[in-house]
């Protein structure tokens, strides 16, 4: 079964003290459910149609455990506390094998 990646980028951000306090949830969260951060931050570049936004890259053993884990009530609790503090695109991408 191929890993999955959970890729968030923040489109914008309007209260650093909600996304600090879905941050202390959600990586517990996240990894309790199998994920690994690999990667967190700004771009160190951008190219073509890129936008300069903050990214998280997280791998997780399947498609299904990054589905569970969004599932997940832990997760659910950081959403709850992120709430309007920012809007983001979340992807959930299959390996190639």
């Amino acid at each position: 079964m191929p890993k999955a990646y959970w890729i968030t980028t923040y489109r914008s951000i309007s209260d650093e003290a909600k996304v600090a306090a879905y941050a202390e949830l959600a990586g517990p969260a996240l990894r309790a459910a199998g994920g690994t951060f690999l990667a967190r931050g700004l771009p160190s570049q951008a190219f073509e149609a890129g936008l300069v936004e903050r990214t998280t890259l997280i791998e997780f053993p399947s498609v299904d455990a990054a589905l569970a884990a969004y599932a997940s009530a832990a997760y659910q609790e950081a959403l709850r506390a992120l709430g309007d503090g920012a809007e983001r695109d979340l992807r959930i991408i299959e390996a190639v094998a």
